[in-house]
């Protein structure tokens, strides 16, 4: 007889109801939070190194100069974002979306260790194996989340609020990690704990697959492309394009600005290819093209919206490391430990977010798509607009205090949390059936031009005339703001053509 036999618990003890299984989390949500906090942890502590590393002429760095170091950074964060449109494509078409998160997490792993070789010759080389790794594994983890929860509702919803606390978890310890070891004991010893961080990761998820089921295993019953799907297969090239750009800048010295431009234009030249293809040739109602003009709407200012906020890994890490305090009780604080604030600010804020639609939803107040995403433009201009009086401090001849980056930080994040999560809510809404899939590539594509957009900007931050800078923070506050107040002026009208989507 078992001595956890319910019958010889006496009557005087009440056990603890169970919680019903329809209340409870699956398993396997675990083994994907835990494999996406340490991917993120390799992500964002490797992150906060590059432009760092790039621009250092004193221990060890490659001795870049700014414009050319910001460039590279914009290539790679875009690339990584392209790359996930034929590593969504390879996981659902190929090896299934637990296969692909494997095989890109073993690439990325590589990628971080050949960064951590002490030779500048391969340091692109360990760039490309993390553009093709993070691009395989990044759009898959979010779609076996939303597998485990078939029924959907608000139970899935929790599901994928845990998952994020895991992103933001890996992404704030990350910078902390990596960063310490990289002031400490040099640079290749924080890019070799990114690549530790993966592994672990990676250990994890092999003992723990199986918790997963049949979420993320292909079945092989899948349609044939559709034209609007290989499109969005095509938009995979200029990720390779990227990849094997990112080869040329280390071995044959191709100019990274020059390249960053050209591929501004072909990224936004696909998008409108996609756009056309989707108005034109896909059968779409009244209604369903009214929709998509709106994500039209909506692509352009988060392409925007990610142009300013990508500044983080590049013109404010920068910032952090020549023009802020950085002195605590004797200990200088490493640049990149200001990477954390970011993240903190996430956890500590997405459920005040959360909370607050919700209480304004309910008396009707809940501001729409359009409002939501001009507000993130005006959060944007609010963190340039205390950039700017950190500038004149500077420009005075002293060093900003700290504070006036975390400030940034946090103004920023309250801008990614009213448009980030409500751009990947409202596409979902927006897009027609047929083309839901297609459309979440094209959120892809966004960010991927507003990270290319981020580095360029970035490079216009010339240290040697650091009194231009206010004009400078002036155009971006203005661009922001103005784009801002457009979408709340004209969001009347840009919500009829949703056709009832809020």
């Amino acid at each position: 007889m078992s001595v956890t036999d319910p019958n010889l618990v006496p009557e005087s003890v009440t056990a603890p109801a169970a919680i019903p299984a329809s209340q409870r989390h699956p398993r396997g949500l675990a083994t994907l939070f835990l494999t996406e906090m340490w991917e993120r942890f390799s992500y964002y502590g490797m992150r906060a190194l590059l432009v760092l590393f790039l621009v250092d002429t004193v221990r060890g760095g490659m001795g870049l100069n700014d414009k050319t170091a910001t460039a590279i950074y914009g290539l790679y964060t875009a690339g990584v974002y392209l790359m996930a449109l034929p590593g969504g494509w390879f996981a659902d078409r190929i090896c299934g979306a637990q296969r692909a998160v494997w095989y890109g997490g073993i690439v990325i792993a590589l990628g971080h260790f050949t960064l951590a070789l002490p030779m500048t010759q391969t340091f692109f080389l360990g760039l490309i194996f993390l553009v093709v790794g993070s691009g395989t594994l990044k759009p898959n983890m979010s779609g076996m989340v939303g597998e485990l929860y078939p029924e959907g509702g608000a139970r899935r919803d929790a599901g994928f609020s845990i998952f994020y606390m895991g992103v933001n978890l890996g992404a704030a310890i990350g910078p902390f990690v990596c960063g310490w070891l990289a002031k400490k004991m040099g640079w290749h010893w924080g890019f070799a704990a990114a690549g530790a961080g993966m592994v672990l990761g990676l250990i994890q998820f092999r003992f723990s697959r199986h918790l997963l089921g049949n979420a993320g295993i292909r079945r092989g019953n899948e349609a044939p492309l559709h034209l609007p799907e290989r499109v969005m297969l095509y938009a995979g090239i200029p990720a390779v394009a990227i990849t094997v750009a990112l080869a040329l800048v280390g071995w044959v010295h191709v100019n990274p600005v020059a390249l960053a431009k050209f591929m501004a234009y072909v990224i936004l030249g696909i998008g409108v290819i996609f756009f056309v293809i989707a108005f034109l040739f896909c059968g779409l109602d009244k209604i369903e093209k009214k929709r998509v003009a709106v994500i039209v709407v909506l692509f352009l200012a988060s392409a925007l919206f990610w142009a300013g906020f990508e500044q983080a890994g590049s013109s404010f890490n920068l910032f952090a490391e020549r023009y802020t305090v950085r002195s605590l009780f004797h200990f200088e604080v490493p640049a990149a430990w200001f990477q954390m604030f970011g993240p903190l600010f996430v956890i500590s804020f997405a459920p005040v977010f959360a909370w607050l639609w919700v209480w304004l939803a309910r008396r009707h107040l809940d501001p729409s798509i359009p409002v939501k995403f001009g507000l993130g433009l005006l959060f944007l201009a609010a963190g340039f607009l205390v950039m700017l009086g950190a500038t004149k401090v500077i420009i005075g001849g002293g060093k900003a205090s700290p504070n006036w980056l975390i400030i940034t930080y946090l103004l920023h994040e309250f801008g990614e949390l009213c448009l980030s999560p409500v751009g990947l809510s409202s596409v979902t809404k927006l897009a027609p059936r047929k083309l839901a899939g297609q459309m979440m590539g094209i959120w892809f594509l966004a960010t991927s031009l507003g990270d290319l957009l981020a580095g360029l900007l970035a490079g216009a931050f010339d240290p040697e005339a650091v009194r231009s800078w206010p004009h400078l923070y002036l155009k971006v506050i203005l661009m922001s703001a103005g784009a801002g107040l457009l979408l709340i002026v004209f969001s009347r009208p840009i919500k009829r053509l949703s056709a009832g989507i809020k």
